[in-house]
């Protein structure tokens, strides 16, 4: 978060609000922190994880110390089920939520997702309350949305004891209705309401305004703890839920990185990071931890969400970007030498920054290789653990030394496989001034062995269309990124690439990430990956219809 912003939002939360509304915000109350990264920010295009991946994830989060892990829309497909119910098996410190619609399968459906949770179970039921959604999309009354707002928690509240309701595109709703809302849906049994930004059209003093309203209007809203859930469509989701903070609101909803629909959600580790350093700005004792995160977690954890999803960190991103802590002038440089606080309000090292060890190297035994894994945040079974190793040990005949962002970019290689997916065996290419671009590949699903090859105008696409004529995909390449993801001439090198499948017009580009010490290979994998994330996509397309 900028200085002009903090400004901006320290202005309207001390001196555009009453001072009883500060002062009734208890100032010993941590924000509690709601996860979505994977379900909203895996609705992000290209950023489907399959289960193996979302578990990881969800164990990350468990270390990260988030209060809750929203795992996916159970309703949604089977695989969302599977994903929510498996993570509620698995993660025994938060709660894990599954979201349903106010509509009776929905919520069954949730309540059985979460039930391996038991009372860290959470139902997120939602149902939009705006004059737009009332009138367009739902075509209800005022009077039915309330009912059925109520029908759908009272469901909820018979089948777990954590409720929580969310008013959909509520920055948009009357005030005087959404309190109506509110009261009902607490009266029913809500114990945490959800007041979001839904499109990211709100501005932190009509945020302010808004929560300060239902908190004056809503005789039970003692008996529920303010949620607050922004989107970043105008880029003011962190400073929307920093406003919220200090009025009052106690949970704030996000992902990591920010990921998400459109332009993303507010990112917790600035959420965070701006709570945890300017604690009094925001209605906090000064030195107090305003929030139950470890956040010497966080850039592990960011980088485990950007592996898993394939969607990478910009550079300048604040907290977890490559360039947050990086100082390029001369003067920036004599400061930090001098003292770090004159260019740094945070210490890296708190977030996870500076905690380096020797690489890894040819030489390096599997349990090696394991502990690091384990030390960067991965829990990898031991299937998982030999084929990355296996990979490992490729890498090190090719380059000297191993680096942590080599591995990670070698593990979700092997995550990115599962049952029914592709996966590479063998490439081989020949390409030069005076040769016809070919390359031959060599596949793997279900046992087996696939191969054929093709001619391209250059190495890169003559792989890519080797793999079209044996996956039976046709994509079409829109972004290329091509990385070294540790330091020296013989670096790793990470494609990220953007694939289209097909020619609807409506279809979203699927991201695809693949690492090897040849770029060429490197990006055959990165091809491959997209196309089995447009299987899985394809797939869950399909069982949603």
């Amino acid at each position: 978060m900028s200085h002009n912003q903090l400004d901006f939002v320290r202005h309207f939360c001390i001196v555009g609000i009453p001072k009883t509304t500060i002062e009734t915000s208890s100032m010993s109350d941590k924000v509690l922190f709601f996860d979505t990264t994977l379900r909203d920010g895996e609705q992000c295009p290209g950023a489907s994880m399959n289960l193996r991946q979302k578990l990881e994830v969800a164990r990350q989060l468990e270390k990260l110390g988030v209060d809750i892990i929203e795992a996916g829309f159970p309703c949604i497909s089977d695989g969302d089920f599977e994903a929510v119910f498996t993570i509620a098996n698995t993660v025994k410190k938060c709660r894990i939520a599954g979201l349903a619609r106010c509509v009776e399968n929905d919520i069954r459906r949730a309540a059985a997702a979460v039930a391996p949770a038991g009372d860290r179970g959470r139902i997120h039921t939602f149902l939009a309350t705006s004059p737009l959604h009332r009138e367009f999309k739902l075509k209800k009354s005022k009077e039915e949305i309330i009912e059925m707002a109520v029908a759908g928690v009272k469901l909820a509240k018979s089948l777990v004891n954590d409720v929580e309701f969310s008013a959909e595109d509520a920055s948009r709703t009357e005030h005087d209705y959404l309190a109506q809302v509110v009261e009902a849906v607490i009266d029913a049994g809500a114990t945490t309401v959800n007041l979001p930004d839904t499109v990211g059209f709100t501005t932190p003093q009509e945020y302010i305004a808004m929560i300060d309203y239902v908190v004056k209007h809503v005789k039970n809203i003692d008996k529920a703890v303010i949620s607050v859930h922004c989107h970043n469509d105008i880029g003011l989701a962190v400073a929307n839920s920093l406003a919220a903070v200090t009025a009052g609101a106690r949970q704030v909803e996000g992902t990591i990185n920010g990921i998400g629909e459109r332009a993303g959600n507010a990112a917790i580790e600035e959420v965070a990071m701006a709570l945890s350093t300017r604690p009094e700005a925001f209605g906090f004792a000064a030195g107090e931890k305003p929030h139950n995160l470890e956040t010497r977690e966080i850039v592990k954890t960011s980088r485990v969400v950007a592996s898993m999803s394939g969607l990478s960190v910009q550079r300048s991103k604040a907290i977890v970007g490559e360039n947050a802590f990086a100082h390029s002038s001369g003067i920036h440089q004599h400061g930090i030498l001098a003292k770090r606080e004159t260019y740094e309000v945070i210490d890296p090292a708190e977030v996870g920054w500076g905690e380096t060890e020797l690489p890894l190297t040819k030489h390096s035994g599997r349990a090696a290789v394991k502990a690091r894994l384990e030390k960067l945040g991965y829990n990898l079974s031991d299937s998982e653990i030999t084929h990355v190793f296996e990979r490992f040990k490729k890498v090190g005949d090719s380059k000297k030394f191993v680096y942590d962002d080599d591995l990670a970019s070698l593990v979700n290689d092997s995550l990115d496989t599962c049952d029914g997916t592709w996966k590479m065996v063998d490439i081989q290419f020949v390409a030069g001034s005076a040769a016809r671009p070919t390359a031959t590949v060599q596949l793997e699903k279900d046992g087996k062995m696939y191969t054929d090859c093709a001619i391209g105008n250059g190495p890169v696409n003559a792989c890519f269309k080797a793999i079209d004529r044996i996956t039976k995909s046709k994509g079409e390449l829109v972004d290329y990124n091509v990385r070294a993801t540790s330091i020296g001439q013989d670096a790793l090198g990470e494609v990220t690439v953007k694939v289209q499948f097909g020619n609807c017009e409506c279809s979203k580009p699927v991201s695809g990430k693949g690492a090897a010490t040849d770029v060429i290979e490197a990006s055959a994998r990165a091809y491959l990956n997209a196309v089995n994330r447009n299987i899985s996509l394809a797939a869950l397309a399909a069982a949603q219809a």
